[in-house]
């Protein structure tokens, strides 16, 4: 005995589309470290402070040019050496981090250079990142959106029929670019008092990807 299945009234397809495009970024962002020794609490901290000042001035001289200016980890301990802690500490050592986002370009080689000169001080980055509301990231999910309703009317003119509505679209993924650990790192250390040219830094265009999965109805076809 045959059993016929006749197709629906309204046939479901269900695709998935990708939005993917390149874009320059926003944003450049930079870690400095200082880092001061000495033979007491006191010096230490005289020379972290001096140094992390020299850094801030150096950044906010800057202008415009930058958007967000931070003062991260801070510390100062005992250097005790290798014996531990059973002995007074030989001296003692301090840190400071500072972060610094840059939207104007043209300005960050020659800051890093300078920062990179400063006594004990280690430059990292540049990171280059979107702002969270960039316009690439709408843009990418209509790209996705668009290439799902393309794909699905392919599928409908292969049967000879159209589409009818549409049921369910679902955003399964915005890739933003890589962050901090996933970008292009570059570091520099002050070696030496000489002031050094300009780096040439070129920023790295922005991968944005976007995914979404759309099921629709079909006319039904004639097959």
């Amino acid at each position: 005995m045959t059993h016929e299945h006749p197709t629906p009234e309204a046939p479901h397809v269900t695709v998935r589309g990708e939005g993917r495009l390149e874009v320059d970024p926003d944003l450049a962002r930079i870690w400095v470290t200082v880092t001061a020794r000495g033979p007491d609490r006191a010096a230490t901290l005289a020379d972290l402070t001096r140094r992390n000042t020299h850094i801030l001035d150096l950044v906010k001289a800057q202008g415009d040019a930058v958007e967000k200016l931070e003062t991260g980890r801070f510390s100062i301990a005992p250097d005790f050496g290798r014996r531990g802690r059973q002995e007074r500490p030989r001296g003692y050592q301090g840190t400071v981090r500072v972060t610094a986002e840059l939207t104007d370009f043209t300005v960050l080689g020659e800051l890093v250079t300078r920062l990179a000169d400063v006594e004990a001080t280690a430059v990292d980055g540049p990171w280059w990142t979107l702002r969270p509301d960039s316009p690439a990231y709408a843009e990418a999910r209509r790209l996705a959106v668009t290439e799902a309703v393309q794909r699905a009317r392919a599928y409908a003119e292969a049967l000879g029929t159209t589409l009818s509505a549409l049921l369910e679209l679902a955003d399964t993924g915005l890739i933003p670019p890589p962050g901090p650990m996933g970008g292009a790192r570059m570091a520099f250390a002050a070696e030496s008092t000489d002031t050094a040219p300009p780096l040439d830094l070129e920023p790295q265009r922005q991968t944005v990807t976007a995914e979404v999965t759309a099921r629709f109805t079909m006319n039904p076809p004639t097959l």
